[in-house]
């Protein structure tokens, strides 16, 4: 037997065992188990940025237990069960790589993601229960009925992970800038939009300093940097800075609160040097 199945078999043993005779396990539900899938993202998405190979692999192993454990709840449900997930997921990725199976042609990764939204929104076209709905009595043809490319954006992540998928599935049916200089000139634009706003006191000051978030994300997506990486990036590196600062100044007797700022700042330059 390949390896890799025998230690999936041996997980949904292991996943069955739990189940039937631990009573925590017993008692969780698809609801109880949500946050916890959450956090264990968040913790693999940790992992990945300190470059931890082994905790990759550890947190990796934990989002496989909650997969598995999600399938044995809606088999017990008679909903689906881990060979449901498994086929339709296999299914979903041969529909949506015509390059691969099928005899579609694509110069690139940017037609292979074109191919991939515009399947994905004939995929919802053709099923009325796929996520998205029209008005009573409307028909398959109408355009109220007619999914939206956004559609597939979860309305639970966080603003700043949407606003990175927001712009990938529009530019996935073409609605992008052309050059990353357009985009550089509309953070400028929208800049100065806020100082006008600020300097009048006005109360779409928040609006405004939304449109500068987007555009900065728009900005990084056409640098090819992850903006939402990037500023977890630079969390950190405050938090380390701000850390050295409060060590520091406790050995030299100091204490936070009761320093200057330009005492404070001393001590954040030498932690920049470091």
């Amino acid at each position: 037997m390949d390896p890799r199945a025998e230690a999936f078999l041996r997980l949904l043993k292991i996943m069955d065992e739990l189940r039937e005779q631990c009573p925590w396990d017993k008692k969780q539900t698809l609801e109880s188990l949500r946050p916890l899938t959450i956090e264990e993202t968040y913790e693999l998405g940790d992992a990945i940025l300190e470059a931890d190979l082994e905790g990759v692999k550890k947190e990796l192993g934990d989002l496989i237990l909650h997969i598995v454990f999600y399938a044995r709840i809606g088999k017990e449900q008679g909903a689906f069960d881990i060979t449901d997930v498994l086929h339709g997921i296999c299914e979903k990725l041969i529909r949506r790589h015509p390059h691969i199976y099928g005899d579609v042609k694509v110069k690139d990764e940017e037609e292979v993601k074109a191919n991939w939204e515009r399947i994905k929104l004939q995929e919802k076209a053709e099923d009325p229960g796929a996520g998205h709905s029209g008005p009573p009595g409307a028909t398959r043809g109408d355009r109220a009925t007619e999914p939206s490319v956004l559609e597939g954006v979860p309305k639970g992540l966080p603003s700043l992970v949407k606003a990175i998928r927001i712009q990938d599935k529009a530019r996935g049916v073409g609605f992008d800038w052309e050059h990353k200089e357009q985009v550089w000139d509309k953070v400028h634009e929208e800049l100065i939009e806020l100082k006008a706003e600020v300097d009048a006191g006005s109360p779409k000051q928040a609006d405004e300093i939304g449109d500068v978030l987007f555009s900065v994300v728009n900005y990084a997506r056409f640098l090819g940097v992850d903006p939402d990486e990037a500023l977890e990036r630079t969390n950190r590196k405050f938090i380390s800075r701000f850390q050295f600062l409060e060590r520091e100044s406790r050995k030299d007797g100091k204490r936070m609160g009761e320093m200057s700022l330009a005492e404070m700042d001393a001590y954040w330059e030498r932690a920049k040097s470091l």
